[in-house]
C-alpha cells in the first residue's frame, strides 16, 4: 500500500488514539469528532487489512498489529512534525499551536499577565490551555509542555525556570482571627480551623515552615480540604479558616484588608514555576517564544 495523504492523516489520528487510549480525548487533540475519528480508523484498518485497535465500551487498546504499526511510524511522524517546526523559523510571522497543561496558580500569576502580550506579538500562534492540579503525564496527554512548581517536575523532563522562588504564607480573615485568635507559632495551628491541601497525586500536604535553621512540617487539622487556590481564596475571605498559599496569591487580599497574614516570621521559600517538556522532542518555536516572553516580562519579578 502506497503512502497517500489520507493514510498520512489516518496515521496521525491513530497515534493520537494510541497516546490517549480514548477516541474522545484523541478527537479533542486532532480537532475532529470521535465518530469521525472512528470512521477514519475503520477505513485505515480496511485498507491495511488488519485490525489495529481493540475497542470496548470502557477502553481502547492496541492489537499486536497496532503495536507494531505504532513502533514503526511514531518516530517518522514525530520527525515530520519537527521538520515543519524548523521551517517555521523562516516565516515572517511564527505560526502553529501550543498545548499546555498548567496549574491554576500558574494560569493566574504567570500566563494571565503574559498571554495578552504574546497574542499581540504572535497572532498566528494558537494557545490551547488545560488548567488542572492533577499530576498527569503531559506528553501522553497530547500536550507540548507543562507548568508546575519546580519541586514537582518529573525527573525525566527538561525544565526551564520561569519565576523566582516563591514565599508561602498563612492568612486568615479579620473575623476569623477575632473569633479564634492569632497563631504565634506553627504548632498553634493544631488548635485552628485550616483549609487542608490535597496535592495533585492525592497526598495531603503538610504546611512547611522555616525560621533560621529550624524547619517544621505541620499536618494541620480542618474540616475542609481543597485542591485549587481560587475556591480556597473564597473560603478564606468568608472566614472558613486559615489558608496556606503562595504570597503573590494572597497579597491583593492583604492590600485590600480582606485578610491578614500570620506567622510571617515562619514563612518558607519554595521552588518557583518551571516549564517542562520531553527531552525526546524538539522544542516548538512557539514554546520557545513563550518562555522568552515570560522571562522578559517577569510577572513574578526576577
Amino acid at each position: 500500500m502506497q503512502l497517500s495523504r489520507a493514510n498520512l492523516a489516518d496515521f496521525i489520528y491513530f497515534l493520537a488514539i494510541a497516546r490517549h487510549k480514548s477516541f474522545n480525548r484523541a478527537g479533542l487533540e486532532v480537532g475532529i469528532s470521535s465518530s469521525a475519528l472512528s470512521h477514519a480508523i475503520k477505513g485505515l484498518e480496511s485498507r491495511l487489512g488488519v485490525r489495529l485497535l481493540n475497542r470496548t465500551t470502557r477502553s481502547v487498546t492496541l492489537t499486536a498489529a497496532g503495536e507494531e504499526l505504532h513502533a514503526l511510524i511514531s518516530k517518522p511522524i514525530d520527525e515530520i512534525g519537527q521538520a515543519m517546526e524548523a521551517l517555521n523559523r523562516f516565516r515572517d510571522e511564527p505560526a502553529g499551536r501550543i498545548r499546555l497543561n498548567i496549574l491554576s496558580d500558574a494560569a493566574d500569576l504567570l500566563l494571565g499577565p503574559v498571554l495578552p502580550v504574546f497574542n499581540e506579538r504572535y497572532p498566528e500562534i494558537e494557545i490551547d490551555l488545560t488548567v488542572t492540579n492533577r499530576m498527569i503525564d503531559v506528553i501522553a496527554g497530547g500536550h507540548d509542555a507543562g507548568i508546575r512548581y519546580g519541586g514537582t517536575v518529573p525527573e525525566d523532563m527538561i525544565a526551564q525556570r520561569l519565576s523566582p522562588d516563591i514565599r508561602w504564607v498563612v492568612a486568615g480573615s479579620p473575623d476569623y482571627l477575632a473569633r479564634f485568635g492569632v497563631p504565634r507559632h506553627p504548632k498553634d495551628l493544631l488548635r485552628h480551623r485550616c483549609l487542608r491541601i490535597r496535592l495533585g497525586n492525592d497526598r495531603m500536604y503538610d504546611w512547611d515552615f522555616e525560621k533560621g535553621a529550624e524547619h517544621l512540617a505541620i499536618a494541620v487539622p480542618g474540616a475542609i480540604t481543597i485542591d485549587e487556590t481560587r475556591v480556597g481564596l473564597s473560603l478564606l475571605r468568608h472566614g472558613a479558616g486559615l489558608m496556606y498559599a503562595p504570597e503573590p496569591v494572597i497579597s491583593p487580599l492583604v492590600e485590600s484588608g480582606e485578610v491578614q497574614r500570620v506567622l510571617d516570621d515562619w514563612a518558607s521559600l519554595a521552588p518557583g514555576f518551571h516549564m517542562y517538556y520531553s527531552s525526546h522532542r524538539q522544542l516548538p518555536m512557539g514554546l520557545r517564544l513563550l518562555i522568552d516572553l515570560i522571562r522578559e516580562l517577569q510577572p513574578l519579578g526576577e
